[in-house]
């Protein structure tokens, strides 16, 4: 499998460039590159259909920001593909040709359905391991009645006698030959006399619709997941739309993330701390013992190799840090206080000095 370049280097912009210059650079590719310039031209197809792929990316905040942060990589992982022709070029920008040179590229009435977008919350535990949902959404799909005709049972939309059915009509402008809507079918390819009475002619119904969602294991907030072809239906034939899912994961009561890591702040006292000892932690699964090293300090770090979060994109895991707070008790018993003023004739403790130990480390470290 070959290397993608990298989008940027595509449309020839710096990674910090605004909006405006992505689309007007991406303008400038596609002129050069469109395929009723440089017919039967592979090379310029392939090029026309990579410099789409970089302006769907960078023109979408989100999709920039994953592509910024992990590459074709991260994209990958959410089920971002590109196209796969000219063709699924033109049915995903059908607006934008039209803005950018005053028709659009397809030969057809058909319309892809919308993206659609369901925001989902889910469990710290659920984001690290990953889980199987269930959602429950609303989104336009083809009418039972007429089978997405939309013209009355018993009858068929008719064929537009101004296209030919085309959806669109055709004349020569230049070195292009530009395609516009049809005027009488309005880009359908088809006149509906007779419409169906519940889709009332459109052949789409809104419905709510029941899906369950496999969320793969090391997800973190904001993470989008495309499920292919279940947005909108498309009209005309065209394809249906995309549903992305988009994560919200709950904080825990517990644990901190640092991208793959897992943070603990475990409390110990400072009688453990000097003298060291075992104590239990909770992890992701399951408790583990760990040993607290005599003359620990506070803010010391034990990590756990291998216990955090799984990789999304790659194999193994993260770490679990436990991060050690010293506790100094505010309340102390009368022999609790006599035993330590015991203790600081013996120690004399002087911080003073420039170069002096932690108090710990001096008791207990030696030197």
């Amino acid at each position: 499998m070959s290397s993608k370049r990298d989008y940027y280097e595509i449309l020839q912009v710096s990674k910090t460039a605004a909006d405006g210059e992505i689309k007007s650079a991406y303008r400038k590719l596609a002129l050069q590159f469109h395929p009723d310039r440089n017919p039967g031209d592979q090379k310029a197809e392939e090029s026309f259909k990579e410099a789409a792929e970089a302006y769907e990316v960078l023109s979408d905040p989100q999709k920039r920001a994953t592509y910024d942060r992990f590459g074709h990589q991260g994209l990958s992982g959410q089920g971002f593909s590109g196209f796969q022709d000219a063709s699924d070029v033109f049915s995903s920008f059908s607006s934008i040709f039209e803005d950018f040179f005053g028709f659009g590229g397809g030969s057809s009435g058909a319309r892809r359905g919308a993206d659609l977008r369901y925001d989902l919350s889910i469990e710290f535990e659920e984001a690290v391991f990953g889980i199987e949902k269930e959602i429950e959404y609303e989104k336009s799909s083809d009418c039972e009645t007429c089978d997405g005709t939309g013209a009355k049972p018993g009858t068929r939309p008719k064929e537009c006698q101004t296209c030919g059915g085309a959806g669109q009509v055709r004349r020569s402008q230049g070195f292009f030959s530009v395609a516009t809507t049809c005027p009488s079918c309005r880009g359908a390819g088809s006149i509906i006399s007779d419409p169906c009475k519940d889709c009332r002619g459109q052949g789409t119904v809104h419905k709510s619709k029941t899906l369950q969602v496999k969320i793969p294991a090391g997800v973190d907030n904001g993470v989008r997941l495309r499920v292919g072809g279940e947005g909108d239906a498309g009209s005309g034939g065209g394809p249906n739309g995309d549903l992305y899912v988009v994560l919200h994961v709950n904080e825990s009561e517990k644990f901190e993330r640092e991208e793959n890591d897992i943070i603990l702040n475990q409390a110990i006292g400072m009688v453990q701390a000097a003298l060291g000892c075992e104590i239990k932690v909770p992890t992701l699964e399951d408790e583990k013992t760990i040993e607290i090293p005599a003359g620990t300090q506070h803010g010391t770090q034990i990590r756990l190799s291998g216990l955090g979060v799984p990789k999304l994109r790659g194999l193994g895991r993260g770490d679990f840090i436990v991060v050690l707070n010293v506790i100094t008790p505010q309340k102390l018993s009368k022999s609790q206080r006599e035993a330590l003023e015991k203790f600081a004739e013996v120690y004399q403790e002087d911080y003073s000095k420039e170069n002096h130990k932690g108090f710990f480390q001096r008791v207990f470290g030696g030197g």
